[in-house]
């Protein structure tokens, strides 16, 4: 049967399922291997070779943009963000992007760019940094005192697929979209028009993951722990004080990272806490495949996924008005955290407004953060299994 005439559904990442089938799984704790198996998290390279594209300072901090190769798909690209001047050992931060219905971008929306240094995209986004506060997190984090790192992750930003000729289903969708702007008198952009393929063509991409034996959530997790394997190995980094935040998508994350990684320390979930009952019947549309994982529920509620971590302490952020959680399930998740960590690893805080990641909010967590991963508050670390 000729197929040539039918676009590939995975553009750009054709290498993908046999890499996935070739490739042994990841290396978990015990405790944490259920959760591997359910998202199939694919081992990242052991050795992962890092190519330093530029470095600037400016306005306090030293950004560094650096990529790598991770076996399939296009190149990683990532910055790493650091105190201008530090000497001596910094504490490590992977800084997790969010979903954010942006996919175009990926972590360069965590990152102010020094002047005369381009962002790696064609069409910067004005309003990227808006459920941020208006800032850009991971540089912030670097004037706190951090060393940190911020990668674009499976399907967003350097690792999106290549949408110029979508597979047909979503083409199809797509022609709706664009049907509405016309009526509209509008003319979307570059980043617009990729956005509006890529949600329509995520659920290919969770059809594909599951076929070669993966989750879109799985292969996310694959390229967290690789780049938290590189935020380990770079200089001026204490690799015993490593911890992560995130950001609605970017905090679910930090929940999988933590439960895979016994390296993560200290980390900070914000507007990504609820129960999976409380979903149903409403709140599904409001969420992506980044969190339903078919057969993860299976494990058990996904606050009780905490417990598979073996770090000191974690903050949980919850916002009072976010429209994407109900607030019994949020308060649900709250009471369940507060029983499964009475030893008082887990604090949550419960903060006015909606689906954002607020100034005030960023200052508690980075003060958790810079309190939970001085030594002193750092249990005895459990060496990862080889």
């Amino acid at each position: 049967m000729d197929h040539s005439a039918r676009p590939s559904a995975i553009p750009g990442y054709e290498d993908w399922p046999a890499h996935v089938r070739s490739h042994r799984p990841s290396d978990v704790p015990s405790r944490s291997g259920a959760l591997a198996g359910v998202l199939g998290v694919p081992a990242p390279p052991a050795e992962i070779s890092v190519v330093v594209d530029w470095e600037d300072t400016h306005d306090g901090v030293t950004t560094s943009a650096i990529s790598w190769q991770l076996g399939f798909g296009p190149r990683t690209q990532a910055w790493r963000v650091t105190p201008a001047g530090a000497t001596g050992q910094l504490p490590g931060i992977l800084a997790l992007h969010c979903h954010g219905g942006n996919k175009y971008t990926g972590a360069s929306r965590l990152v102010e760019f020094p002047p005369g240094r381009s962002e790696p995209d064609t069409e910067t986004d004005p309003r990227r940094h808006d459920l941020y506060g208006g800032r850009a997190l991971a540089s912030e984090l670097a004037r706190d005192g951090f060393a940190v790192l911020a990668h674009d992750a499976f399907s967003w930003g350097s690792r999106r697929f290549d949408l110029d000729t979508p597979p047909w289903r979503t083409a199809d969708a797509l022609a709706g979209r664009h049907a509405q702007w016309r009526e509209a008198g509008r003319t979307p952009g570059t980043a617009e028009r990729y956005n509006a393929a890529a949600a329509f063509h995520e659920d290919t991409v969770a059809k594909a993951a599951g076929l070669a034996g993966t989750s879109l959530a799985g292969t996310v997790a694959h390229d967290d722990l690789a780049a938290l394997q590189v935020l380990a190995s770079l200089p001026g980094i204490d690799p015993e004080r490593l911890g992560c935040l995130g950001f609605s998508g970017g905090g679910g994350r930090a929940v999988v990272l933590a439960a895979l990684s016994p390296a993560i320390r200290s980390y900070v979930v914000t507007a990504m806490m609820t129960t999976f009952e409380s979903l149903f019947p409403s709140y599904l549309d409001a969420h992506s495949w980044l969190l339903q994982t078919p057969g993860l529920a299976r494990l058990g509620e996904w606050p009780e996924l905490t417990g598979l971590s073996e770090a000191g302490q974690f903050l949980v952020q919850y916002g009072l008005e976010d429209p994407l959680f109900p607030a019994d399930g949020m308060r649900d998740a709250n009471r369940m955290l507060d029983d499964l960590h009475a030893t008082g690893r887990y604090k949550g805080s419960f903060w006015p407004g909606g689906h954002e990641f607020t100034v005030p909010m960023q200052a508690e967590a980075f003060a958790f953060l810079r309190e939970s991963l001085t030594p002193a508050a750092l249990p005895t670390p459990e060496r990862f299994p080889q």
